[in-house]
Parts: structure tokens; C-alpha cells; sequence
């Protein structure tokens, strides 16, 4: 039976460094959308779930974009399920991902296991990594969880043995969800049961894609003859499987570009994948029929794709692709939960032995009776129903803590969740203004006029705000929410109110500057982006009541270099604060030409930011519009690295285009389309 200890994962890593305190207001720009010209040609059900609720916001998630790339070894936290046959790591710390299922009785590793820790701008809200298999849950694309911390606690299995129980608060739905995983005794499958659950009084929509990581010297397979092709140019087409367009793409080195492969599998047939390298040998995933969607992610042979797959692990360790499984077709849709119900299936992950070489459908016929000899789908479905049974049971010895945000919304509603309690001792600092607010009917302002912290945006939270005594602490919220909500003159009315009365006036300037740009208003954008950015300078420095002298000086910035009010708060977070504040501004003031302001602004920020590769791309683009082509250059040629490189972003291409014509270097390609496209 499985047994679950303790252990610490040495990995070398790159710290995920603080949140940006700036509330996301820009609309989303995510990758994973369909050109208007694909629409008309998708069945009825996928063109409905693909125009329902697509996230519009990241809110209230903050932005993750605080890491670098100085890697450095680091402890990790993880367990360990084991049974006679398989051994599965999880960091609960990391999303709950699984970065490793070791299959003993043959030696072999299963997934691709990443042998660093290196985040990136892949997930909704930023830091990602690869490897292991993720769970996504929220909206399109990777889960804002993928670097945060999960509860996790035993539980008792349904063969009386022990089961992992991992659960969360997912935020940007208001969904709480479970993740249990057991090793029967002689078992070489990991069971996985999944549950979400809407406990409001209205229809929600639900997103979930188990992504596995494996090497990409595979041959895919999947029980489908045609598949929807996504790739990064947006287009979404129907194509067949396994060759298409001249070359059999079941084979993920077959393909030039980054592109998604959704297989569309039959009614009635069951549910799997599989990845098999040249001599049979490989993983496959298997569940019920409600978790539909089956999906081959690959980097492809091109020179972007290779950057990014270098760019997230070591050079020369080797190239992945993903094999993913979904509630829907594809990536693209949502699916709507009805009110006060759930949806559960369960998952099962192991070795598979089978001929990958021959005839498409002789292919899968084999693999097919492979995978019904080792697991037969009976016992998959007998597997969910027994473990259904215990999806309620509470959790015993709890193995990790996950955030608060759960338990405040208990506190709120009342609503009980048997088998994921979300307890009063997992609230934190985060927690605190909204617990203040939800007892006394006040928010309080941050301390040392700090930045001012998340905002939550659900309707119950902006019904409370709206009630609440108007401080500026108050109408900063508030505003935030009717933002969110699609209120955009309520908001600008909130904010303007709290700016009438507020010491520190750059959250407020801020907010206002970014609906300035929305609307088109980008003089006046610029404007108060420039007076935003000036005062926080003020308040990291004391502000006006700074008896030293001080105030209205340069920045300095770092933690522990931040005098007076800055002191009082976390040093990280006003750098943090500074850096993203600052690089919008910049961009805001070179978009109306005000080059020499711009120039203040890059001056002010402190030196560590600006080393930053990042803002080293946004130092070449300061020199450029000032028409000093050739350093602008030169900052190329020094070479730098932009961290939080969002994927598909082609701005440094296009910088380097605007430059000369000498083709765009290695190091800078992380083009994932077809030049034209």
C-alpha cells in the first residue's frame, strides 16, 4: 500500500522574488485565442464553450514577475508517495506539481524531470516552470497556482491504505478544488481523483488540463484520426492525425514551430495517451470519460523553439513536449458548472510497453490492448467509484499549509466543504485588511503609507467596499473592483475621490493613468504616470515630512538602502513597487514622445533594477527614440537576459529589426511562429 514521507528536493534555483504590487487592470493579453476566421468552422458545442467567459482579468491574482535567472541550489519540501512498484515526488510548495514517477521494477524514469528550478513567464499571472505533471485549473493557459503553495495532508485511501489529499482556493473563479493521489499495493499506476466544486448560487465557469511533461524523443499516441492544430499565429484548424501537411507530427521533433496538437477522440472511446520512446517503452495516462480533451504540446525543431527549451532548463540536458488531458476538446474553451455542484474523475499514470513503429491504427490497436491488459477501463471506472467514497473523508496529519484565502471565504459564507476545510490558522497578512473588513465593516490604511496590497474583486467584496467609511484606502479598493466588474466610470469616479484626500497619491495616480491610456487619453496618461512615479519616490524616501532632507531626492531603492517610511515597510516590496511602476511610466511617455522624461524617470530607478535584463531592453529602447541608434546597439551586443519574457512576446525581435537589418542573434529568438505569419 502507499506509504507517504517526508523528504527535501535539492534543485539549483532562481528565487520567485515578490509579487508586483501594481493590480493587473491592462486587459488580458493571452496567447491561447482564436482568429475571428476559425470561428465559423467549430462544431456547436466548442464554438459555444470557447465564446463562454474567457477570463478578461487576472484580478484578483497579483502578477509574478519578481524572479531572475541566478540560480542557486535551494531546499524544497516534498513528498513522496511509494508502493512496491512506483515512487511519485510532489512539491506542495510548487502547485502540488509531480516532478518525478519513477517506475522501479525497470529502472526508468516516466516523466521528463527538470533538473532546475527555473521560473518563467508562461502561467496567467507569470512564474512557471516546466517539468512533472501540473495541474491547471482557472482559465486558459497555466494555472496562477504553478508557483504557489497548496494545503496537503494524509487521507485514507480507498484500499485502506494512505492517499495524498492536495487542495486549494482557486482565486480567479472563487473555486475550491482537490487533488488526491494513492499507490495500490502492487500497483504500477498512480491513481489520481480530482474534484471541483461551485459552492455558489450561480453558474460558473471551470477549466481543467493535467499537463505531463516527457522527453521529446517520443512517439505520441492517442485514440484519434484527426486533431485541432493551435499554433502561435492564432489560427485554430482540423487536420488529420498522424501526418499532416508531409510529415507524420505524432513525432513531436517533426514539427518546425511551437504548436498544440487537441485529438479529437471519439465518443464511446476511452480516454488516453501515451508517449513511447524508439524501443516501446513510455508513459501513458489514462481516466474516466469526463476528463474528454487529449493534447501534444510540442517546442518544435526551430531555432525559437530550442531557445525556449534551453531557456527553461540547462543546455544539454535534453528536449520535452507535454501530453495533456482536459475537460474539453481544447485549451480555448470553458465549461460551465452549474450551481452548488461538482465535477470528479479520476486520472491513472504509468509505464506503458508497446510497438510505437507501423500503421497508424495498428499502432493504437496494440497500445490499446496493452493498456487494457495492464489497467482495463472497468477498473478505471470501479477505481473513480470507490474513490468517491472517500473524497469527503477529512484529512489526518497535515504535510504542507496552503494560502488563507480559502478560510476567508468560509469565514464569509459560511459554506461548508467536507474533505477540504480551509481553517482560521491559515489566514495571513494578506488576509488581515479583508478580515478587518468583513468584522468591522472598515478597511485599514497600510502602514508607513506602504503599497497597498491586493484587492479582492468578487461582488459580495465590492458590495462590502461600497458600505465601507470612503478612506482613500477604501476608494482604492473599491475602485479596483468596479474595474474589474466593467464599471470603468465608477471606477475613475472612486479613485479620483480617494486622490482628494490621500498622502500617498501614486497607487490612486496610477490606477488612473492606466484607464487614461485604456480610453485613448495618452497625453494625460503620461501626465499622471510622471506625477505617480514622483511620488513614490517621495514616500520610499519619507515623504514631505522627512525632517533629514532627504525627500524629493533621487531614488535609491534596494532593501535596506530605503530610508524612513520605505524602512517601515518591506524594502522588497517598495522595490518591487518602484521597478513596475517605473517601467510603465517609461512606456507611457515614450509612447507620446516625451523622450527627457522618460530619461528622468530611467535615472531615478536604482541600479539593481536597472541592471535588470528587462529593464536593460527598456534602457535600448530609451536610446533609440533618443535617436542614438548605435548604443542602443551596443546594448545588444553587451548582452543581456529579460527574465519574465512573456512566451510568444516578439518585442525584442522588433526592437532589433528597428536597429539594422543583421539577422536577430540566437540568443535573442524566442520566435514560436513562422516569419509573415
Amino acid at each position: 500500500m502507499t506509504t507517504i514521507r517526508r523528504e527535501v528536493l535539492t534543485l539549483p534555483a532562481a528565487p520567485l522574488g515578490p509579487d508586483n504590487p501594481l493590480p493587473p487592470l491592462r486587459p488580458l493579453d493571452e496567447a491561447h485565442r482564436i482568429d475571428a476566421r476559425d470561428r465559423a468552422a467549430l462544431p456547436r458545442e466548442m464554438a459555444r464553450q470557447v465564446r463562454y467567459a474567457p477570463l478578461r482579468s487576472l484580478l484578483p491574482a497579483p502578477v509574478r514577475d519578481g524572479y531572475g535567472r541566478v540560480r542557486e541550489p535551494r531546499e524544497f519540501d516534498a513528498l513522496v508517495l511509494e508502493n512496491d512498484r512506483l515512487r511519485a515526488t510532489v512539491l506542495p510548495a510548487l502547485g502540488g506539481r509531480v516532478t518525478s514517477l519513477f517506475h522501479k521494477p525497470t529502472d526508468r524514469e516516466l516523466l521528463y524531470v527538470n533538473p532546475v528550478l527555473q521560473p518563467a513567464n508562461f502561467a496567467l499571472n507569470g512564474a512557471w516552470f516546466s517539468g512533472g505533471i501540473e495541474w491547471n485549473i482557472g482559465a486558459t493557459g497555466h494555472t496562477t497556482l504553478s508557483c504557489s503553495p497548496v494545503h496537503a495532508a494524509r487521507v485514507p485511501a480507498p484500499d485502506g491504505g494512505e492517499m495524498l489529499r492536495l487542495w486549494e482556493w482557486e482565486r480567479l473563479r472563487d473555486l475550491p478544488f482537490q487533488v488526491d493521489l494513492w499507490l495500490p499495493e502492487g500497483s504500477d499506476f498512480l491513481r489520481v481523483g480530482v474534484r471541483i466544486r461551485n459552492p455558489h448560487e450561480r453558474p460558473v465557469p471551470t477549466y481543467w488540463w493535467s499537463n505531463i511533461a516527457v522527453p521529446e524523443d517520443r512517439r505520441v499516441l492517442a485514440p484519434a484520426d484527426e486533431a485541432w492544430l493551435f499554433g502561435y499565429e492564432r489560427r485554430l484548424r482540423r487536420v488529420p492525425v498522424p501526418s499532416y501537411d508531409g510529415a507524420d507530427r505524432t513525432y513531436p521533433r517533426n514539427s518546425a514551430y511551437a504548436a498544440d496538437w487537441f485529438y479529437e477522440v471519439p465518443d464511446g472511446r476511452r480516454r488516453w495517451i501515451a508517449a513511447l520512446d524508439a524501443h516501446g517503452h513510455g508513459l501513458v495516462q489514462t481516466s474516466t470519460d469526463v476528463l474528454r480533451g487529449r493534447k501534444l504540446f510540442v517546442w518544435g525543431t526551430g531555432p525559437g523553439g530550442r531557445r525556449w527549451q534551453e531557456w527553461l532548463t540547462e543546455p544539454g540536458t535534453g528536449g520535452y513536449c507535454e501530453i495533456q488531458a482536459g475537460l474539453a476538446r481544447t485549451q480555448l474553451e470553458h465549461v460551465k458548472l452549474e450551481a452548488e455542484s461538482e465535477v470528479s474523475w479520476l486520472e491513472a499514470y504509468g509505464p506503458l510497453d508497446a510497438d510505437p513503429e507501423g500503421e497508424w491504427h495498428g499502432v493504437l490497436s496494440g497500445a490499446e490492448d496493452r493498456l487494457d491488459a495492464a489497467l482495463p477501463r472497468a477498473e478505471v471506472d470501479a477505481a473513480y467509484r470507490e474513490w468517491l467514497r472517500h473524497a469527503d473523508a477529512e484529512p489526518g496529519e497535515r504535510l504542507a499549509a496552503g494560502s488563507g484565502w480559502g478560510a476567508l471565504e468560509v469565514l464569509r459564507t459560511g459554506w461548508k466543504l467536507p474533505g477540504t476545510p480551509f481553517d482560521e490558522a491559515t489566514l495571513g497578512d494578506e488576509q488581515r485588511p479583508w478580515l478587518h473588513l468583513l468584522h468591522a465593516g472598515s478597511l485599514p490604511e497600510p502602514d508607513h503609507h506602504a503599497p497597498p496590497g491586493g484587492t479582492l474583486v468578487a461582488r459580495p467584496w465590492r458590495d462590502m467596499l461600497e458600505t465601507a467609511a470612503a478612506t482613500p484606502a477604501a476608494e482604492y479598493h473599491l475602485g479596483v473592483a468596479q474595474w474589474h466588474e466593467g464599471d470603468r466610470a465608477q471606477a475613475v469616479r472612486s479613485w479620483e475621490r480617494g486622490l482628494d484626500r490621500a498622502t500617498a497619491r501614486w497607487p490612486l495616480l496610477r490606477c488612473l493613468a492606466v484607464a487614461d491610456r485604456e480610453d485613448g487619453h495618452d497625453e494625460r496618461a503620461a501626465d499622471r504616470y510622471a506625477e505617480a512615479f514622483d511620488d513614490l519616490c517621495a514616500r520610499a524616501r519619507g515623504g514631505a515630512d522627512d525632517s533629514s532632507g532627504t525627500a524629493g531626492a533621487p531614488g535609491t531603492g534596494e532593501a535596506g538602502d530605503l530610508p524612513q517610511a520605505a524602512a517601515g515597510a518591506d524594502g522588497a516590496t517598495w522595490t518591487a513597487a518602484t521597478a513596475a511602476l517605473g517601467g510603465e511610466a517609461i512606456g507611457a511617455l515614450l509612447a507620446v514622445g516625451r523622450t527627457a522624461d522618460a530619461r528622468s524617470v530611467w535615472e531615478r530607478l536604482p541600479p539593481a533594477v536597472r541592471a535588470r535584463g528587462r529593464f536593460r531592453l527598456t534602457e535600448a529602447a530609451l536610446l533609440a527614440a533618443e535617436g542614438r541608434r548605435e548604443r542602443a546597439r551596443a546594448v545588444f551586443d553587451e548582452g543581456f537576459e529579460v527574465a519574465d519574457l512573456r512566451e510568444g512576446d516578439e518585442v525584442i525581435g522588433r526592437l532589433w529589426a528597428a536597429l539594422g537589418d543583421e539577422p536577430l542573434p540566437a540568443r535573442y529568438d524566442f520566435r514560436m511562429r513562422p516569419d509573415g505569419d
